[in-house]
């Protein structure tokens, strides 16, 4: 259905769940465009990066917003309407879909989505929702923008250093706000929080541990050097990326509680001069 046909949707059935699957920065647009057409006890879910629930719930009523975190999954739309997995399903090694409620209460609708996300791959339902989205949120802070500023796949950029270290400050800053913020945090793949916050802070067997993880990442993939995160299939498509909703977000939320930032400040400036094109992709930009 193209957007101008969506009034069409009032000779139909009310709507009892909407999904906005689009880009932070489409939010606020897309949840008004579905809202006078929601039944009275619909419902809008936020199957996005970043954390959308406030803009969400600003628009529809916190009552009527339920989250979403997809949890390692790596997909890309390769050309019109083809979308492809880049890496293996989660299945039983891996919960994929994470669905909560936004005070944390497992209900029946939370229940019935873990049956229609299971159709896809592994979902459960949440108590936790704050702290799997901030979670997933440090964990794309450490990936997207760096494969977009570098031209590098995920994998790639772990075999290299210096740009694995910096990865590294990201993630350590992403959970050190994050902590600061109350979540209770999970691990971010295989990576356990308070080691990353550890690694990052200079601690030599974290950063032993951490780095060993990492380095192992895409091996036996045979899609990995192709395997490219949003953020890098947007800068590659010459479209706008969600940096200032993502990397851009730790920031905020880091300034407001004294925390620095550094490395996330850095990066959200880079890739901002990336998408102007005042800068093209480059291994370099972060040292590697």
């Amino acid at each position: 259905m193209h957007l101008t046909e969506v009034q069409a949707l009032s000779k139909q059935k009310p709507i009892d769940i909407a999904f906005v699957s689009v880009k932070s920065y489409d939010t606020e647009w897309a949840t008004l465009l579905i809202k006078p057409y929601l039944a009275p006890d619909g419902y809008v879910v936020s199957l996005q990066n970043c954390v959308n629930e406030e803009k969400i719930a600003a628009i529809v009523g916190w009552g009527r917003t339920v989250g979403v975190i997809a949890s390692v999954i790596s997909v890309d739309m390769h050309e019109a309407a083809r979308i492809r997995r880049t890496a293996a399903k989660g299945g039983a090694a891996h919960t994929v879909f994470r669905i909560g409620e936004v005070h944390g209460t497992v209900t029946r609708r939370v229940q019935e989505l873990v049956k229609l996300f299971a159709l896809i791959d592994s979902a459960k339902a949440t108590a936790n929702l704050w702290g799997e989205r901030w979670s997933k949120l440090c964990q794309n802070g450490m990936r997207n923008g760096v494969s977009a500023l570098t031209g590098l796949s995920s994998p790639q950029c772990d075999q290299n250093a210096a740009i694995r270290r910096y990865a590294i400050q990201l993630g350590g800053e992403g959970v050190r706000v994050g902590q600061a913020l109350g979540y209770e945090l999970v691990n971010l793949g295989k990576l356990e929080p308070d080691a990353l916050a550890l690694a990052a802070a200079g601690d030599a067997s974290a950063l032993a541990q951490v780095e060993e993880i990492m380095t192992a990442r895409g091996q036996g993939n045979p899609r990995a050097d192709i395997q490219r995160p949003s953020m890098a299939q947007d800068i590659g498509k010459g479209r706008r990326t969600e940096i200032e909703f993502m990397n851009g977000c730790i920031v905020d939320k880091g300034r407001a509680l004294g925390i620095p930032t550094p490395a996330h400040e850095k990066l959200v400036d880079l890739v901002r001069r990336l998408e102007r094109g005042e800068i093209g992709p480059a291994s370099a930009h972060l040292g590697g």
